[in-house]
């Protein structure tokens, strides 16, 4: 572990310690830190991930039908994540040993890290944009918010996700260092500065300038809208309105901000070794924190919902607590109940009522 750096294009998924070949840091505290930080906290958002999302998805087809724009998006938004969570174990492994996957892995992996990535954070900005026209503009959003509108729009996304994916993939390979094999980004020996500046100038673009302004915007309206109208519930909307932006906030701006002063570091005046390793380690930390936003995802904008809740307790009674009542009593459910607790099917609701 002691020379080997994860090094990516837009986010540094374990580490990435260079300074240039005159430059005398070495980086091996920090690829300590990170060889016993991340291996368990990304075991962590792998679990968590991987079983929110799995039942958001299978709650969607099996029970919503996908009968609505916001169904379509967020079944979209689950497959992101869960493309995001894919590569999790093998950068978790490679933080502690050498790469041992292959030049092939290396680079589909990076790029299916950052397409999970930008595909997860586009489809959060068409969920807000759909939230928008339900609540602001209702009468539009009757032709807008169809099911072939939500289709085509998640394929323009999904395209331009790949796009800004290509550098995962141009640019990463194995390289031989020490007799270790390394998977990280090797960029033109004459333009590496500018090729890291642009990327990272790029995913704070992309992942946090754009989708916080339309955020702001964008729940700004709706909120204005919620506050004039008679609905018992406006205040609840209003409250999972200020969530859904703090928590995307928290999780996602500090880790924008360690990338931006750390591959500016000369324009932020940080020369010095120590300094620099500080910054590395803030950024494999805020960059692990904003990791779990694929976890919460599932819950402030699937399980929050009071319907999306009713069909999750009905998966449960009907196939989990009905198969364990074979074996343990305590979970039997009485037939006629579970055949009461019916629910109807997704129809593209007013969102007011969808998010809470």
């Amino acid at each position: 572990m002691e020379n080997h750096t994860v090094d990516f294009p837009d986010l540094a998924v374990t580490t990435e310690f260079e300074y240039g070949d005159s430059a005398p840091c070495t980086g091996t505290e920090e690829k300590h830190f990170a060889a016993k930080l991340l291996p368990p906290l990304y075991s962590l958002v792998v679990i968590f991930g991987l079983t929110g999302n799995m039942l958001v998805i299978l709650i969607l087809i099996k029970y919503k039908r996908l009968k609505s724009m916001t169904d379509i998006y967020l079944l979209n938004l689950a497959i992101s994540d869960l493309l995001f969570i894919f590569s999790l174990p093998f950068w978790a492994y490679y933080a502690v040993h050498d790469w041992i996957f292959g030049e092939a892995l290396c680079r589909i992996l990076s790029g299916v890290y950052l397409l999970g990535f930008y595909s997860g954070i586009f489809f959060i900005i068409l969920l807000t944009i759909d939230r928008y026209l339900a609540i602001v503009h209702a009468v539009f959003a009757l032709k807008a918010r169809t099911v072939t509108y939500g289709i085509l729009a998640s394929i323009v996304t999904w395209a331009v996700a790949m796009l800004a994916s290509v550098p995962g993939i141009v640019f990463h390979k194995t390289q031989k260092e020490n007799s270790q094999y390394t998977c990280s980004a090797h960029y033109p020996s004459d333009q590496r500065n500018v090729w890291k500046q642009f990327l990272t100038l790029k995913m704070n673009i992309l992942g946090l300038v754009i989708p916080m302004l339309i955020m702001i915007c964008s729940y700004t309206q709706i909120i204005k809208t919620l506050l004039q109208c008679r609905n018992e519930k406006k205040h609840k909307a209003v409250r999972l309105i200020f969530i859904i932006m703090i928590v995307y906030f928290f999780f996602w701006a500090p880790y924008n901000i360690c990338i931006l002063l750390r591959d500016f570091q000369g324009s932020f005046s940080i020369s010095s070794c120590e300094g620099s390793g500080q910054l590395h380690k803030a950024t494999q930390v805020t960059e692990t924190i904003s990791m779990i936003h694929c976890c919460i995802n599932p819950v402030i904008y699937a399980f929050a919902g009071e319907k999306f809740r009713k069909y999750l307790h009905s998966f449960f009674r009907k196939q989990i607590a009905s198969h364990f009542s074979k074996y343990c009593p305590v979970f039997y459910v009485d037939p006629s109940e579970r055949a009461s607790s019916t629910y109807t099917q997704s129809t593209g609701e007013q969102e007011v009522s969808a998010a809470l």
